[in-house]
C-alpha cells in the first residue's frame, strides 16, 4: 500500500478533489457517499496536473503535469473518515502495485483555496502506453466514449 502523503503534525483535510467518475452525477458517485456522504460540492480546479482518459479500463488518471484539471471538491463533516476507506479500495490504493496514491494537495475555489486530498496515478508507465490519452481539457467529462453522467455542469452555457 502506498501510504497517504500526511505531513506530521499539520492540518489533515476533510475534502475531497474528485475529477473523473467520483464526481458529481458519474457512474461512481455513490462510493463518494457510502459511509459519510459528503456535506456539499463545490466545483474547482487543481493546476499542475495532466488528466489522462484510459482505455479500455475506461476511468481516468490524474499525474503531475504542466496542466489544469477541473473536478469538484466533496467537503465532509463529522464522521468523514469513515468515506477514506471506500474511496481507496475503489481507488486501488492496496493493490500491489497500488494504481493510486493519496495525497494532500491544494484546489482552487470560488470560495478560495483548500486543502484537499486527492488520488494520483502510481503505474507512469501505463501513462506511456497505447489507449492513455491525455484530455486537453482537463475534464473527464469530455473523455470520448466514458460511461456516466450527463456532462460538464454548466458546459452548454460556455
Amino acid at each position: 500500500m502506498v501510504a497517504p502523503s500526511e505531513p506530521a503534525g499539520l492540518f489533515t483535510p476533510s475534502s475531497v478533489f474528485v475529477y473523473g467518475t467520483l464526481m458529481p452525477g458519474e457512474r461512481y458517485e455513490r462510493v463518494a457517499h457510502a459511509a459519510a456522504p459528503p456535506q456539499r460540492a463545490e466545483p474547482a480546479h487543481l493546476d499542475g496536473y495532466t488528466l489522462y482518459d484510459l482505455r479500455p479500463e475506461g476511468y481516468p488518471a490524474l499525474a503531475a503535469g504542466g496542466g489544469r484539471v477541473y473536478g469538484w471538491v466533496l467537503h465532509y463533516g463529522a464522521g468523514w473518515e469513515a468515506a477514506l476507506p471506500h474511496l481507496d479500495d475503489l481507488e486501488g490504493l492496496h493493490l500491489t502495485p497500488p494504481l493510486y496514491r493519496r495525497e494532500q494537495v491544494q484546489a482552487s475555489t470560488q470560495s478560495g483555496p483548500q486543502r484537499v486530498w486527492v488520488y494520483l496515478y502510481t503505474r507512469a508507465a501505463r501513462l506511456a502506453a497505447q489507449g492513455a490519452a491525455v484530455l486537453p481539457s482537463g475534464r473527464w467529462t469530455d473523455a470520448p466514449d466514458r460511461q456516466g453522467g450527463a456532462g460538464w455542469p454548466g458546459s452548454e452555457e460556455e
